[in-house]
C-alpha cells in the first residue's frame, strides 16, 4: 500500500530525530558537551522536526476536512462539476467582486463540489456577507497561532460580550478520621469569584487592488492567513501571559507551584517531580498536557532518564502530539524562556482553563477608508477573555531559581 506524503513526511521526521540523538549519543560518549557547531546542527535539526511535523499534520487535518465536505455534500445531494479549463468559475467571480467593492453580496450557488453553506450574518461595513468557508480558515489560523484554543483549553462561546462571574475553586474540601463520638471536623472548599470580560482584539490589512483583481492569487487563503495570524497572535498572547488587569488572567500566572529548580538548567527529577505534584484526578484527564515555548522543547529532547532513555516520546503518526510520561507536548511562542525566576513548563489539566469567545470573529472590508491610495481594507476582530478556572492545582508549574 502506497504510503500518504503525511506518513513520509513522519517518516523524515523520525530520520531526523535519529541524527539528532546519534549526535548527542557522541557527545555524551566522550564526556563532553556539544560544541557550537554541534549546537548549531542539532537546533537546526530541532527545528526541521516541528516544520515537518507541521506539514504532516496540516496534510491530515485538509484530508479529514475535505473528506467530511464531501460527506455532507453527498448526503445533501450535491454532485460533483468539473470545470472546463480556462474557465473561472462563478464562486471565485463572486468572491473577487466582493473583495473588490464591486459587489456588497456573496452567495455560492450551483453544484460545483467545492461549494459551501453561507454564514448570513451582516456586517458593519456596508452590509456585505462572508462565506462560511472562509471564517473556518480565518478561525483555523487563529488556533494555529493561540495554542489555548487548540491545546485542550475549554471554550465558551457567547452571544453577547456583558461580563460573566463565574466561580473559581481554590481548594477543596478533606476528610479526617474520627473516633466513636468524635467530632467531626470542619472543611470546606475555598470559592474566589472572578469576572470574564470581553477584551477587543483586531488589525487592519490593507490590500492593493492589482492583488485583489490577480486572478492567480489565492485571495481566500491569504486573507484568511493574516488575519488570523494577526488577532491570533494579540489573543494566544494574553491567554499565556495576561496580568488579569484589564485583560485575560494567562494561564501562567494563574497556575500553581509544583516544582522549584535547585539550578537553571531543570533536571530530569524536576520534570518527574512536576508531573507527579499534579494529583492523579487532574494528572489522568484526557486534556493533561505540557506546555512550553519551543527553546525549552529543544532541551527538553536532550534529557535522559535514569536508564539513559530520552524522555522525549516523539510521535510517529501525524496528527498525534509528542509525549513525555504519555503526556501530550503542546509549545507556544507566548511561554517564558528558560531564565531565573521564570515559569517555562507548565503541566497539568488544560480543560481547566477557560476561553470565552463573543460571536466568533468578525470579519469586514471597505473600499472607501484608502481610497486615495487605490486599496482595498480588510478588518478582522475578535472579542474574548480567559481565565483558570480550578485553582486548587489543575495546572502547576516549574519554577527556576533567582540568579
Amino acid at each position: 500500500m502506497a504510503k500518504t506524503m503525511a506518513q513520509l513526511l513522519m517518516e523524515q521526521r523520525k530520520n531526523v530525530e535519529g541524527q539528532m540523538r546519534a549526535l548527542l549519543d557522541s557527545a555524551e560518549k566522550e564526556e563532553r558537551m556539544l560544541n557550537a557547531e554541534e549546537t548549531v546542527q542539532f537546533d537546526k535539526m530541532s527545528s526541521d522536526m516541528d516544520s515537518l511535523r507541521s506539514r504532516a499534520d496540516k496534510l491530515v487535518e485538509a484530508e479529514e476536512r475535505n473528506r467530511a465536505a464531501g460527506d455532507a455534500l453527498e448526503k445533501a445531494g450535491v454532485t460533483g462539476h468539473q470545470e472546463k479549463r480556462g474557465e473561472t468559475s462563478d464562486v471565485e467571480v463572486q468572491l473577487r467582486n466582493f473583495l473588490t467593492g464591486k459587489s456588497k453580496d456573496f452567495e455560492a450557488k450551483g453544484s460545483e463540489s467545492e461549494t459551501r453553506a453561507l454564514s448570513k450574518g451582516t456586517l458593519g461595513a456596508g452590509g456585505a456577507t462572508v462565506p462560511t468557508t472562509f471564517y473556518g480558515k480565518l478561525m483555523e489560523h487563529a488556533i494555529e497561532v493561540a495554542t489555548m484554543l487548540a491545546g485542550g483549553a475549554t471554550t465558551w462561546t457567547t452571544t453577547s460580550g456583558e461580563n460573566i462571574e463565574v466561580p473559581v475553586t481554590i481548594t477543596h474540601p478533606t476528610g479526617a478520621q474520627v473516633s466513636e463520638g468524635g467530632v467531626i471536623p470542619q472543611s470546606d472548599p475555598v470559592f474566589g469569584k472572578r469576572t470574564l470580560g470581553s477584551y477587543k482584539y483586531g488589525d487592519l490589512i490593507e490590500v492593493p487592488n492589482e492583488l485583489l483583481t490577480d486572478t492567480g492569487v489565492d485571495l481566500e487563503g491569504y486573507l484568511a492567513r493574516a488575519a488570523g495570524w494577526a488577532i491570533g497572535n494579540a489573543l494566544g498572547q494574553k491567554l499565556i501571559s495576561g496580568t488579569g488587569t484589564s485583560e485575560p488572567a494567562g494561564i501562567v500566572g494563574s497556575s500553581t507551584l509544583g516544582k522549584t529548580a535547585a539550578t537553571l538548567t531543570p533536571t530530569f527529577d524536576d520534570v518527574i517531580d512536576l508531573f507527579y505534584s499534579v494529583t492523579g484526578p487532574y494528572r489522568n484527564r484526557p486534556a493533561a498536557s505540557w506546555l512550553m515555548e519551543d527553546t525549552t522543547a529543544g532541551y527538553l529532547r536532550k534529557l535522559k532518564d535514569a536508564n539513559n532513555n530520552y524522555i522525549w516520546q516523539s510521535s510517529v503518526i501525524a496528527g498525534t502530539p509528542d509525549m513525555i510520561e504519555g503526556k501530550p507536548v503542546r509549545t507556544d511562542p507566548y511561554m517564558p524562556v528558560m531564565g531565573a525566576s521564570t515559569k517555562p513548563l507548565l503541566f497539568g489539566d488544560l480543560a481547566s482553563y477557560v476561553v470565552r469567545l463573543v460571536n466568533g470573529i468578525r470579519f469586514e472590508s471597505s473600499e472607501h477608508f484608502a481610497f486615495n491610495r487605490d486599496v482595498v481594507t480588510f478588518r478582522a476582530l475578535v472579542r474574548g477573555d480567559g481565565l483558570l478556572m480550578d485553582q486548587s492545582g489543575a495546572v502547576k508549574h516549574l519554577l527556576l531559581p533567582a540568579a
